[in-house]
């Protein structure tokens, strides 16, 4: 496919209007959305907002490809804005972008689609085609520049086959290499591209994997690998490394492949890489902090349940706009409807809530195998008591059990089926694995189930018994867990508190925590506008992000901040959600909804005085956040 099939004139802006980065994506969006490629305009600027949190798309050298993969996209395309004045786009270099190339790319896009829409990310590393789209004085101008460009390219079968292995005059020396991006749209093409150019102009033996989104493309073969001298991992997100034990292996981000080029090619030939030892009990991210098997196999349980959560808690809160009693048929505040929403949202969603969590934590310990006897054991957690009076069974905690015990009993259960003759192998995964993982998981759950629901109801009636200060200090913990690393395993374990305390009906908890996690974005944006001089320019359009994503509830919109003032932000940011948590607690203020941030606020119990309450003790932990941000952070030396 060519790329003059998604960049089409009605999706191209010469004179871009915008004179910051929110306008320009803005802008552009808008372009796409009256060119009919947008099925969704909002969904699809939240989409694009999300991947620019995770890292700029302003590559440098004048250049900015911001990019998503979103449902809301109706058909692939490219949106083109230029901007001959430049625009602060927080660009790896630091310099004004120009050149602004959109990619909108459907969920459902094909290969075809998705090279095309990588083809371009490369193109754009060649100066005399940015020179040319620059110089561009109409529309037509700018697309007879592409098209020129892939005819000089020899068109997409060539392509691929230049991306595969260079052809350098002599080395002695084998180098690999693997790219990725989170999206797999541009930086992914754009590191494979830069690498093997200065690789071939080096005289350097180079073979570029490229892990995108329509797949891997150029695979490294075991012979290849055993054959290198040296491997580069230029990866923001997950790549397979288990095959590159025992190499000297770079690892590194994406955007380190683009502008480090020559010094990760010259470390590779020069033998500065540490031989890499793989750690199977690790999850493995190339260019990402490794997490420990427990926290990841338990991230895995708690964010395959939270759209039975969500879903469930805001249902079932919705239900109450009728009445507390609008289920009830026997109440005279019933309602039909309620007692629908209530019935999918409580009887439904939630029941299912545990035994998800223990499939799924199963499952990543396990694999496949490891689901079945996962969600059985989570269901025997909530359904199997033995203790009268305590319908919901070991709950949250029971599921935890379940999940982990499941798991590991099914690796027990591989192992032993592990000597079998080959002829039996099709029958393993079929009837050997899920007849005995279920019967072992079931009845030592059986067992140990009545004990796990005293325990459970135990904790359940110390928290309810709590009141006054003692509850506070809880408050003042949870909401300073939410703020102390930013997403980490500290707030989610806070997080998974809350959930756990829907769970056992004890709706102050999820209030605390959700409001506790909205505080540090928005407190740091607050700072951003009335401590300008404390912050640079891409500080202070950040901080205009922040206060979105604050209000959705996303707590890692902070990060930017804390990245670059770890010692004085998260403080600041540790001090204000801390406080929101207490006064939350103080003012007992309860929601069943367990995500949303501000557009769930409808829901808190109470009615109207506790929503302002509820408020308030927001805007207080903020304005806290703010005020101890501007007194510890340091004028910059220019605010720009």
């Amino acid at each position: 496919m060519k790329i003059t099939q998604l960049l089409t004139e009605d999706t191209i802006l010469l004179d871009l209007q915008s004179t910051s980065k929110q306008a320009v994506l803005s802008e552009l969006i808008g372009q796409l959305d009256r060119a009919g490629k947008l099925s969704d305009k909002n969904q699809f600027e939240n989409d694009i907002l999300a991947r620019e949190a995770q890292s700029t798309t302003g590559i440098g050298d004048g250049i900015a490809i911001p990019h998503a993969k979103s449902a809301a996209v109706k058909s692939p395309a490219i949106a083109f804005g230029r901007s001959n004045a430049g625009i602060d786009y927080q660009a790896l270099d630091g310099q004004p972008s120009h050149l602004f190339f959109m990619i909108a790319a459907s969920e459902g896009a094909n290969d075809a689609h998705l090279e095309a829409l990588s083809r371009l990310a490369t193109f754009l590393m060649d100066d005399k085609f940015r020179t040319d789209i620059m110089a561009a004085n109409s529309k037509d101008d700018v697309l007879v520049a592409v098209a020129k460009k892939e005819l000089a390219e020899g068109g997409e079968e060539e392509y691929r086959e230049e991306l595969e292995t260079t052809s350098p005059s002599a080395s002695a020396k084998k180098i690999l290499a693997v790219t990725a991006c989170p999206t797999g749209i541009a930086h992914t093409y754009m590191a494979a591209e830069k690498l093997n150019g200065r690789a071939k102009e080096m005289g350097i033996s180079l073979k570029v994997e490229t892990n995108g989104s329509s797949g891997v493309k150029n695979r490294l073969t075991d012979a290849e690998i055993a054959e290198a001298d040296a491997i580069i991992v230029a990866a923001d997100t997950k790549v397979e490394m288990a095959r590159f034990n025992g190499k000297p292996v770079i690892q590194t981000k994406v955007g380190k492949a683009i502008y480090e080029t020559d010094d990760l090619l010259n470390r590779a030939v020069g033998g500065d890489a540490p031989v890499y030892t793989h750690d199977r009990s690790k999850d493995e991210a190339a260019g990402t902090d490794t997490k420990s098997g427990f926290y990841k196999h338990l991230m895995n349980g708690v964010s395959n349940m939270l759209p039975f959560v969500v879903g469930g808690g805001i249902l079932i809160a919705i239900s109450f706009f009728w009445g507390i009693n609008a289920s009830n048929p026997d109440s005279p505040e019933y309602n039909q409807f309620a007692a629908m929403l209530s019935t999918i949202g409580g009887g439904n969603a939630f029941f299912l809530m545990v035994p998800v969590l223990a499939g799924f934590i199963a499952m990543s310990i396990a694999e496949r195998p490891g689901f079945a006897p996962g969600m059985i054991g989570g269901l025997i957690a909530i359904t199997v008591t033995g203790v009268e009076g305590a319908s919901g069974g070991s709950g949250f905690l029971g599921g935890l059990i379940a999940g982990f015990l499941a798991g590991y009993v099914t690796l027990l259960v591989k192992k032993i089926f592990s000597g079998l003759p080959n002829s039996l192998e099709g029958l393993k995964p079929v009837l050997f694995f899920p007849v005995f993982s279920i019967a072992i998981t079931g009845i030592i759950m059986m067992l140990v189930n009545p004990q796990l629901t005293k325990i459970y109801t135990a904790i359940s009636a110390f928290l309810e018994s709590l009141g006054g200060t003692n509850l506070v200090l809880v408050g003042l913990l949870l909401g300073g867990m939410m703020a102390i690393d930013m997403g980490g395993p500290i707030n989610k374990a806070a997080y998974t508190f809350g959930i756990a305390m829907l769970d056992a009906q004890n709706f102050n908890f999820m209030a605390t925590v959700m409001a506790a996690g909205m505080v540090p974005p928005i407190g740091m944006a607050l700072a951003t506008t009335f401590f300008k001089n404390k912050f640079t320019r891409p500080e202070r359009e950040a901080g205009k992000t922040a206060y979105v994503l604050g209000a959705c509830f996303i707590t890692e919109g902070v990060i930017p901040f804390a990245a670059a003032d770890p010692a004085r932000v998260i403080p600041a940011c540790v001090a204000g959600a801390a406080t929101t948590g207490a006064l939350v607690m103080l003012f007992d203020i309860s929601l069943r909804a367990p995500h949303g941030g501000v557009f769930v606020m409808g829901l808190v119990d109470g009615g109207i005085t506790s929503i302002l309450m509820y408020a308030l003790a927001i805007i207080v932990g903020a304005i806290v956040t703010a005020i101890v941000a501007g007194l510890l952070k340091k004028k910059v030396a220019v605010a720009v």
